[in-house]
């Protein structure tokens, strides 16, 4: 189950966080079938990798360029705070072992998560940022050059 994230250069910065949506979307679909401790711990591991890699990127780079543009003071404390909860599931499933209904229920829980925070930035962050003019295209540049130091190192 193990794959890379492979970016494809000039993909604006937007275009790589609806693309780590989608793909993080997808894993807790599958999760959700499985019926292996195994295939579950696995699973559940790549999920937490792609999460903290992707957080990693919206914190370092997108965030501060959002907040700075739109001079915004709820949508990135609020997104910040979102993604506070998902590490401190993150950081219960490390070392877990899979199995039972409270390893289920915390992957189950990121993931609803997931998807609130999802869609705040896809219908409210996103559509301001696009507006405010920002360089998406160079924050993608960043973004793809940073993802692989990342990924590298995970």
């Amino acid at each position: 189950m193990k794959n890379t994230t492979t970016v494809p250069n000039g993909q604006d910065a937007i275009a790589q966080l609806v693309a780590d949506h989608q793909k993080v979307t997808g894993m807790f679909k599958a999760f959700e079938k499985l019926r292996s401790d195994a295939d579950k711990a696995e699973l559940a591991e790549e999920i937490c990798k792609e999460l903290t890699v992707h957080m990693q990127l919206e914190e370092e780079i997108f965030y501060p360029a959002v907040q700075a543009a739109l001079h915004d003071h709820e949508l990135v404390p609020e997104a910040n705070v979102e993604h506070g909860s998902v590490k401190d599931l993150i950081a219960q499933l490390e070392g877990a072992r899979a199995g039972g209904d409270e390893y289920d229920a915390k992957v189950h829980v990121m993931g609803e998560l997931i998807e609130h925070h999802v869609k705040e930035e896809e219908t409210e962050m996103f559509p301001k940022a696009k507006k405010a003019g920002l360089d998406l295209v160079a924050l993608g540049a960043r973004m793809a050059e940073r993802r692989q130091e990342l990924m590298a190192a995970a």
